[in-house]
């Protein structure tokens, strides 16, 4: 099935990791694919966790245009396609249980990845893949392909007081 989790609220990729927690925990093979983080620059832990407990973890267009200003967008977007193909090889050739594609809505929402080339990968993807989608933005066309749809949202963040993220919380 499809699973989407969207929203401006806390805990869509968290809400992913727990997903995978669980499907490693049964034995299934798990890949968790970030587009637009810097995983070099901010430390994802949960990937180091994934890692630990089985999962492949592996990341597309690192970075976001919006959030370091030297980033060429084209760049990222060739970046994010080549990811999406790379992630449509490998299900095609691997028998993979639950993939996350974390952030992917972003690169949707952002005109990275065309909606047309997702949809697409959903429409072709194995009958036996459990996918989930997470980001901000969520498109109808994506809400409309999804079986789960999870909406998060922000009713009050310490981040609105002036609260920095905080280590092992928020990162």
């Amino acid at each position: 099935m499809i699973h989407l989790y969207t929203g401006k609220g806390k805990g869509k990729t968290t809400a992913a990791v727990g997903l995978c927690t669980r499907a490693l925990g049964h034995g299934f093979k798990v890949c968790f694919a970030s587009f637009n983080k810097d995983t070099d620059k901010y430390k994802y832990n949960e990937h180091d966790s994934l890692r630990k407990l089985g999962a492949e973890v592996i990341s597309f267009a690192k970075g976001h245009p919006g959030l370091d200003k030297s980033l060429d967008p084209n760049k990222i977007a060739e970046d994010a396609n080549i990811g999406l193909q790379f992630l449509r090889d490998k299900i095609s050739n691997e028998k993979i249980d639950l993939l996350v594609m974390d952030e992917i809505l972003i690169a949707v929402r952002d005109n990275f990845i065309p909606e047309s080339k997702l949809i697409e990968f959903i429409e072709d993807k194995p009958t036996d893949l459990e996918l989930v989608l997470t980001g901000r933005g969520a498109t109808d066309g994506l809400i409309e392909k999804a079986d789960y749809v999870s909406c998060i949202e922000c009713v009050k963040h310490p981040f609105q007081k002036g609260q920095l993220a905080r280590k092992g919380i928020e990162f």
